[in-house]
């Protein structure tokens, strides 16, 4: 909503001048699809509709749609053998024609007023929040291998960041420096000179509409690279971007493979800014990319990349049992794991372990594992053969150590989906490599150590990790809780007390880690917007000098 002020009161006249407020936003309200809610039955409409038709996904190249020689599937992860429509993929020569028309569409979309621009991914979000809800939730839930309350909050995430950045934005224009009299001084927050290459990962739909929409909010123009497994989620959003007003060649829409147009598009000389989540190998790759080719560029690219992690669980023995085993349930299997910020390993005190596992394995046996479509699934598929393969990898290795021990899970099945059991490895060596590598899938490692060296154990949590994304602390004893922040400060860019290590909220839990984990620019909030936005000092004197001799030479 914009809520319109006209002032400037003049004694003859009324001259209406406009100035836009972005009111503060809501965080967009969670629908529980509980037994026999609208919401239950809608959704289970749409994946009908979804599994019953066939979808055939173009390139979207200066808002021309554009069919290439090479295609992909699209693959439901828990219905392998399924296709629900393909994909054109571009390749260098398609690559070149959408930089072309991002660069022609830069002129006018950088001096469009930024009520405007924002005014269309405000538009995007009401899109979302009430006419296509249900179609995206249920396309989330098939294509990413979603239950549905995971679904959800990752559409609702997507309607906070597209109504939340706007009035970050507002925030970042309105901040202006101090004039004195005789000078006016303002800044203006230009956009990037060039064009942003998005490169979103496949488990969120909410990071793949944020990382294209975010610079563009700000006047950019950019080049989208969906992730292949989900192409077809994030058709679907661009379309909504469209339906929204968005001017053809502001973002432009290149599904492909990596090896082929990647590293290309990336040494073009008019590259100004890089948005990527994905693993911390690529975005390494993509770093040392950019920086062989520094020479070659017109300006120096921003890169704003969020990677892997290793978060922890880290539990004092004061903590309250039940409230402990169920962050480990939830923040280590929840959507298989496919998290950046999933629990991965824990520390458990000696005092507390039997107890803790006992609980946590009376539910993890409750579990149902399948597809999405079933609502009583708490897990589906991991994403991919790539990611079942990978997981499977680390699985066996456990099972092979003496310095590891499955406690629970194990099994791994792909004859009809990706699946893979919640699975617990103990280990007796804390540095063993299931507690220093980043799976992600449903694998919890967990070290048992001895009550009496917790700040001890703080240390090897600190510095078992080449990660610091998310983890936290679980304790009553608030000298434990002050100790671990403060032990922990570095090990992760979200900390958590007494809670799970994931589920972060824009405008809440600004998101990022450093180390490996990424440039911690925090989605979520301004920081992130602010990376898009080259600012550029304006000074007006009024009165200006008429004689060039300072005082002193009197």
């Amino acid at each position: 909503m914009l809520i319109f002020k006209y002032r400037y009161v003049f004694p003859d006249i009324t001259v209406m001048k406009m100035k836009t407020k972005i009111p503060y936003p809501e965080n967009e309200h969670i629908l529980s699809f509980s037994k026999g809610s609208e919401e239950r039955e809608k959704v289970k409409e749409e994946m009908e509709k979804i599994l019953n038709s066939y979808e055939e996904i173009p390139l979207i190249i200066g808002g021309k749609e554009i069919k290439s020689d090479e295609t992909g599937n699209c693959i439901l992860p828990h219905d392998k053998n399924r296709s629900i429509g393909k994909y054109y993929k571009a390749g260098k020569e398609e690559a070149d024609l959408a930089i072309e028309k991002a660069l022609e569409a830069r002129e006018k979309w950088s001096h469009m007023p930024w009520e405007h621009r924002l005014s269309i991914f405000l538009k995007a979000a009401e899109l979302l929040s009430k006419k296509y809800r249900y179609m995206v939730d249920a396309a989330v839930m098939l294509v990413h291998s979603k239950n549905a309350y995971q679904a959800e909050i990752d559409v609702a995430e997507l309607i906070d960041f597209l109504r939340f950045n706007p009035y970050y934005a507002q925030e970042i224009y309105e901040d202006q420096p101090f004039s004195p009299s005789g000078t006016l001084n303002r800044m203006e927050y230009r956009p990037l000179e060039g064009f942003v290459f998005a490169i979103p990962p496949f488990n969120f739909l909410s990071i793949d509409g944020n990382l294209p929409s975010a610079p563009a909010m700000m006047g950019n123009v950019v080049i989208w690279k969906p992730p292949s497994q989900v192409v077809y989620s994030n058709y679907l959003l661009y379309k909504i971007f469209k339906e929204a007003g968005l001017p053809d060649g502001v973002i432009n829409f290149l599904p492909g493979d990596s090896s082929k147009m990647g590293d290309y598009i990336l040494k073009n000389p008019n590259l100004a800014g890089l948005h990527f989540t994905g693993s911390t190998i690529t975005l390494q790759h993509l770093f040392r990319v950019i920086g062989e080719n520094i020479q070659n560029y017109k300006v120096y690219p921003r890169i704003v990349g969020e990677s892997g992690g290793k978060d922890f669980v880290f539990v004092h023995n004061s903590a309250d049992i039940k409230e402990t085993e169920v962050a480990l349930l939830r923040g280590a299997f929840e959507y298989q794991g496919q998290k950046c910020s999933a629990a991965s390993r824990a520390y458990v005190p000696k005092s507390l372990w039997d107890k803790i596992y006992n609980e946590i394995e009376k539910d993890l046996k409750t579990i149902k594992i399948g597809a999405p479509t079933d609502y009583s699934n708490f897990m589906n598929a991991v994403i991919d053969s790539s990611s079942f393969k990978k997981i499977s990898y680390y699985i066996d290795l456990a099972k092979k150590s003496e310095n590891a021990k499955i406690l629970y899970g194990g099994k791994c099945d792909d004859s009809v989906g990706y699946f893979i059991e919640p699975t617990i490895i103990q280990v007796k060596d804390p540095q063993f490599i299931t507690m220093r590598d980043e799976i992600f899938g449903p694998v919890l490692s967990l070290y048992v150590y001895d009550d009496d060296k917790y700040e001890e154990t703080l240390d090897i949590c600190n510095k078992t990790s080449i990660y610091a994304l998310t983890g936290s602390i679980f304790a009553r004893d608030r000298d434990a809780i002050i100790t671990a922040e403060k032990k922990l400060r570095d090990a992760a860019g979200n900390f958590y007390i007494n809670d799970k290590p994931t589920g972060a909220v824009v405008n809440q839990q600004p998101f990022g880690g450093a180390r490996a984990s990424g440039t911690n620019d925090k989605a979520g909030s301004k920081w992130n917007l602010i990376r898009w936005v080259t600012p550029r000092a304006i000074k007006e004197n009024f009165n200006p000098p008429i004689d060039y001799k300072y005082p002193f030479l009197a």
